[in-house]
């Protein structure tokens, strides 16, 4: 089975996962890309809409775990085939979360180039926006150096 150990900055992330946190609790109770399910049975969709929030609930757990004691000890995470294809999903949720709540006056074009003054950014746009980018990050280094066949499962 594949892995990547990956050695992070404690005082960098540790930020960053109090926005993450602060997230987890808003996709906890709606989806990160609502689904526009109208035309169908009452009773179907909020079973299949509850079905996508549990999911989406597990997936963001999935990316809190990897900051447990050993991370806060070694500065370590690991990614495997395992945790991959959730730890890409919640990434995504928080990252539309974010782009939503946060980071919508940026622009997608900004957002995707990373490109932007910092310091000209309020403490909260900045917090998100860093975030943004982290997330982005993860799930780059998931895509490129993990198996692409966990992501066709």
């Amino acid at each position: 089975m594949k892995r990547i150990e990956v050695k992070l900055s404690l005082p960098v992330v540790a930020p960053l996962l109090d926005v993450i946190r602060e997230l987890s609790d808003r996709l906890g109770k709606g989806l990160a890309a609502p689904l526009a399910l109208s035309d169908l049975d009452e009773e179907f969709r909020e079973s299949w809409v509850a079905e996508l929030l549990a999911s989406q609930g597990a997936d963001v757990q999935t990316l809190l775990a990897l900051f447990n004691d050993e991370f806060f000890t070694e500065g370590v995470v690991a990614f495997d085939e395992e945790n991959a294809e959730p730890i890409l999903r919640a990434c995504a949720a928080i990252r539309l979360t974010l782009r939503e709540k946060f980071l919508r006056k940026l622009g997608d074009e900004t957002l995707e180039s990373g490109e932007i003054d910092l310091e000209g950014l309020e403490e909260p746009v900045r917090r998100a926006f860093m975030c943004y980018l982290f997330l982005a990050t993860v799930q780059e280094l998931i895509i490129q150096h993990l198996d692409t066949s966990i992501l066709d499962s």
